[in-house]
């Protein structure tokens, strides 16, 4: 049965909707759509485009590889530290993207804690790379997958894992046969949630992979830059990632609304 809201609870939400709306609604109004398709394909943003796509999608695929073994840790195994373990997981979350570019210039930097040691024995250099623009975007995207994934193992039902076991299933054949499809949902979800993520990171990138056109320069970098020769293009590439995260949004709101 819908209830009707209290005026003093009505006005403050619809000040609130409008307060989010307003925004977008400015982005779309002084966007150049009689230009858009030619903005679109001018080279410089082409390889904004282009980095932004393959470097999210090898993010994400990086964070599949190491967030499902994760998230599977922090909802099966019993090891002592595990909330911890979790707080930390989710740092990134709440981190300045900033500070975490911060970090990973001090961890796998030229002189970092392990980047001197890749860069004399390997002569591996991340930092101001493509693969820099990799790391700093699963940096920030891993939490969304691991969350993701965890609660969708809390949530499997254990009967069927159990049943499994009984008929002389082994640990792997479990996993990959049994727990891998009860949790497929809650994998999608979360690398449709770390792709978009991905897409969108500025801190991280800029402080640790640089601002480097066709190398490093993903969408959000060439906003940045383009606000200050170029608006129009900014507006173009705004709409972009206005476009994919409405896609990303829509395609997730019935894992979120009942």
């Amino acid at each position: 049965m819908s209830r009707r809201p209290p005026w003093i609870l009505l006005l403050p939400a619809v000040v609130g909707l409008a307060f989010l709306l307003l925004p977008l609604a400015g982005l779309l109004f002084r966007a150049p759509w009689s230009t858009i398709g030619t903005r679109l394909g001018r080279p410089e943003i082409l390889d904004a485009l282009r980095l932004s796509l393959v470097s999210a999608t090898l993010a994400t695929a990086l964070c599949m590889v190491l967030g499902v073994p994760l998230a599977w840790m922090l909802a099966r195994a019993a090891f002592p530290g595990r909330r911890l373990v979790r707080a930390l997981v989710t740092v990134p979350l709440v981190l300045p993207p900033v500070v975490g570019g911060v970090a990973l210039l001090l961890a796998l930097g030229r002189q970092g804690l392990v980047g001197q040691w890749l860069a004399r024995w390997f002569g591996v250099t991340l930092p101001f790379t493509t693969a820099g623009v990799v790391l700093a975007e699963a940096f920030v995207a891993l939490p969304f997958l691991v969350i993701s994934v965890e609660g969708a193992l809390r949530a499997a039902d254990l009967r069927y894992e159990d049943a499994a076991a009984t008929l002389g299933a082994s640990r792997w054949t479990i996993f990959h046969r049994v727990t891998l499809p009860l949790i497929a949902p809650g994998i999608g979800a979360g690398a449709v949630l770390c792709w978009a993520r991905a897409l969108g990171e500025f801190g991280a990138t800029i402080t640790f992979a640089g601002n480097f056109p066709g190398r490093t320069q993903t969408m959000p970098l060439a906003v940045y830059l383009a606000l200050e020769t170029d608006p129009q293009a900014a507006i173009v590439l705004s709409l972009v990632l206005f476009a994919v995260s409405v896609i990303v949004l829509t395609g997730l709101r019935g894992r979120w609304v009942s």
